[in-house]
């Protein structure tokens, strides 16, 4: 034979020399959980490793994992059910949670990305990401809310809006929203395909999002979020909100839409966000601790998988000990 493919297979040298995808810590953003209180933690059962944090140690985190190389944040907040409503007006409080968290973290570590989450679920009496008028979410309505949140979010210092709604037009509003208020400089990371996926159990239970159970209102995102039969429907949805000022575009979940990420990465030049999402992390983790995986390697490699169907970023709970592991 002349070609023989295991020649640059021979030795960890050779390999290393002629490796196509490498993952780095640059390439990582880790989801954050802040809740109300000071030195506050609460260990989430359904996601060994990761909790929910008050302000204060949320700030020490942000520093430690600096430190590690993991410069950009995604931010969810835990909202008291007394602040929640069917408007979602205190996403836009300018004292909320949301807004003094950003101010936090960019006062105690200026160079960190702050991707603050833009959806109404959190603040929402009934778990959607959008206001209810009736018995349906109310695109357009909501959309104006979005608006305010994400406004709210640029005047407090984020760096990049992470609207994860789903909502039509959402991106052309915001952008419109954003040079108007004098933040042309604030981008937007755009949710573009978010699958109504069943692989987010665990972060609803985290941020106690999950949709109502209320015969007169839908019972799951699925009149928003997009059905997980369909691949075409993503481009659709990934080109539009390219066209409306989409800085970077997000596809979610991660590992069982490989083949959506591939398919856009061959269709757009913008950079492209994957999410490891919850489900994903909770299930390598149970099998760690069955004793089923080597967690080190299957974690590294499900990371890398992720960047080689395309991905620029990945939002991963495992962000810190992959870090670790990369710094090795």
């Amino acid at each position: 034979m002349i070609s023989r493919n295991r020649r640059l297979r021979t030795n960890d040298s050779i390999r290393s020399l002629v490796r196509e995808t490498i993952l780095t810590t640059n390439d990582l953003v880790l989801p954050m959980f802040v809740m109300e209180g000071n030195n506050k933690k609460e260990a989430i059962s359904s996601m060994p490793g990761v909790f929910r944090q008050s302000l204060d140690l949320t700030v020490q985190t942000v520093k430690e994992n600096y430190k590690l190389g993991i410069r950009a944040v995604n931010l969810y907040m835990k909202v008291s059910d007394n602040l929640k409503d069917n408007t979602g007006k205190e996403a836009w409080n300018a004292n909320g949670l949301m807004q003094n968290t950003i101010r936090a973290i960019k006062d105690a570590v200026p160079e960190v990305i702050v991707m603050p989450d833009v959806a109404l679920d959190p603040y929402s009496v009934y778990g959607h990401d959008g206001i209810i008028k009736n018995g349906k979410i109310d695109n357009d309505s909501t959309v104006d809310a979005l608006v305010r949140m994400g406004i709210s979010h640029a005047e407090a210092g984020a760096d990049i809006l992470a609207p994860s709604d789903m909502m039509d037009g959402r991106v052309i509003a915001m952008r419109k929203g954003l040079e108007e208020n004098g933040f042309s400089d604030v981008g937007i990371l755009s949710y573009a395909a978010k699958y109504a996926s069943a692989f987010y159990g665990p972060f609803r239970s985290a941020l106690d999002s999950a949709p109502v159970d209320d015969q007169e209102i839908p019972a799951d995102k699925k009149t928003y979020q997009m059905d997980f039969h369909n691949s075409r429907e993503a481009v659709d949805e990934v080109l539009k909100d390219v066209e409306e000022g989409a800085d970077i575009i997000m596809i979610k979940p991660g590992m069982p839409y490989l083949d959506i990420v591939s398919k856009i990465r061959k269709l757009i030049t913008q950079p492209i966000a994957v999410y490891q999402v919850s489900g994903e992390y909770a299930m390598l983790k149970a099998a760690v601790q069955n004793g089923w995986l080597d967690n080190d390697k299957v974690l590294i490699e499900s990371l890398t998988s992720i960047k080689r169907a395309g991905a620029d970023m990945i939002f991963t709970y495992a962000a810190p000990e992959a870090a670790k592991l990369l710094n090795k």
